[in-house]
């Protein structure tokens, strides 16, 4: 009966949860991991224990009449503070009715080719058996590849390669794939570990996995987290189904494994550059709204800007460092992360970041005015009235307060956009 108003404990896990039982449950308003979720999205856990500490500073016993109990009382009191904060709308509007959305699309599922996985695991296991070969021919001895100390072991003291700049954990250097990285670019031995490391990681992670996940008529049932992430975007777990990769062949034949029935077919959708064009609405600024505007590829002109060079000129190199640059702005990239991602001098990197602001200077001036809020309020707003809390942007530590200066400029960008793939939903 859905003119009797419930309060529940996540919506979208308990509307999952009876419709295995044939029950539909309609007339939910109140879900107090939500309301707790939107008054602040930085805590760690929304279990209705961790509520009760929280609000109450009552420890549950597990009684089911407690836990009704404490459901009841709290569901009134975070609807009022949640009012107060101005979150009634985002909450009664957009994420209310998403638990029901995201509900339908894990009962659903998505189905699975297995076989076809099954397959490329076979094949691929071959591919990852042949490296090792070679991974123990290169090393002149057999040892555990999978082992950080026999690794580094091999690389540092038998083969004498360039030790890392950095320890890894004990006394054993790293041979994390930043190291390797940078050791693939001279010598074979690490430029094939790395690829024995992604092989083994896609096949166990998903070519052997999800098919042991897949349920009797071969489907796949995440779970779509909608407090996973203190943007606002939506995460998923259980299998996570959102890192699928996409940019290496073997990642796209993964994919082509997500299916539609016969008869059916599976649709993409999505927003064009959606931070930017956001990023162009907040600032307003008039280079930038106006490249939209006229259609114009968006890198293009970056690069424009950035290298004095015309579109037709541009080869993939000039349009690389547009892209990371605009890109890198929405996520508050300074001029070393810039030089580390493009592989240039950090001095070049800053000429290309103030080059940027001076094409589109309104950037610059919004960047400034949502850092000056976020130091007055303690937090920042998405589109949508969605709040993050932003620590740290006062603090004494240079690296503290760095990430706390990128979440601020960062979060509203990101935030907006989820919200309104979560309004598009």
């Amino acid at each position: 009966d859905a003119g009797r108003p419930k309060s529940v404990h996540d919506a979208k896990a308990t509307l999952v949860a009876l419709r295995r039982h044939g029950i539909e449950l309609r007339g939910v308003a109140h879900d107090t991991m939500l309301y707790s979720f939107l008054l602040d999205p930085t805590e760690t856990g929304y279990e209705l224990e961790k509520l009760a500490e929280r609000h109450f500073e009552a420890r549950l016993s597990g009684s089911l009449a407690e836990r009704a109990d404490v459901l009841g009382q709290m569901a009134g009191k975070l609807a009022e503070k949640a009012g107060q904060a101005g979150l009634t709308a985002l909450y009664r509007d957009v994420e209310l009715p998403l638990a029901e959305v995201l509900a339908d699309m894990e009962s659903r599922g998505v189905l699975l080719d297995s076989d076809m996985l099954r397959r490329l695991s076979d094949e691929t296991g071959a591919q990852i058996d042949k490296l090792a070969k070679e991974i123990h021919r290169l090393a002149g001895v057999d040892f555990n590849i999978n082992s950080p100390q026999q690794l580094a072991h091999v690389l540092f003291e038998k083969l004498n390669l360039p030790s890392p700049r950095r320890p890894g954990k004990g006394k054993v250097q790293s041979t994390a794939a930043d190291v390797l990285e940078e050791l693939a670019q001279t010598f074979d031995l690490p430029r094939e570990v790395l690829e024995y490391r992604q092989l083994t990681k896609l096949r166990g992670t998903y070519m052997d996995a999800l098919p042991a996940l897949a349920d009797a008529h071969g489907r796949l049932h995440t779970s779509f987290e909608q407090t996973g992430a203190a943007t606002g975007r939506l995460s998923s777990r259980d299998p996570n189904l959102q890192n699928v990769p996409v940019r290496t062949e073997l990642g796209l034949r993964i994919r082509s494994a997500f299916i539609a029935p016969p008869g059916w077919k599976i649709l993409s959708a999505d927003y064009s550059q959606v931070e930017l064009r956001l990023l162009a609405h907040f600032s307003r600024d008039p280079a930038l709204v106006e490249a939209f505007r006229r259609g114009e590829d968006i890198h293009a002109r970056t690069a424009e800007a950035i290298f004095g060079v015309g579109p037709l000129l541009q080869n993939a190199e000039h349009r690389r460092a547009a892209k990371a640059i605009n890109f890198g702005i929405v996520y508050g990239l300074s001029a070393f992360g810039l030089a580390q991602q493009l592989g240039i001098p950090k001095n070049e990197a800053q000429r290309f970041i103030n080059e940027y602001f001076a094409r589109y200077a309104g950037v610059r001036t919004y960047l400034d005015s949502v850092l000056e809020a976020a130091r007055r309020d303690n937090f920042v707003t998405t589109i949508l009235g969605r709040r993050r809390p932003i620590p740290g942007l006062t603090s004494k530590n240079a690296t503290n307060r760095g990430f706390a200066e990128r979440t601020a400029t960062n979060t509203p960008l990101q935030g907006s956009a989820a919200d309104l793939i979560k309004v598009a939903m």
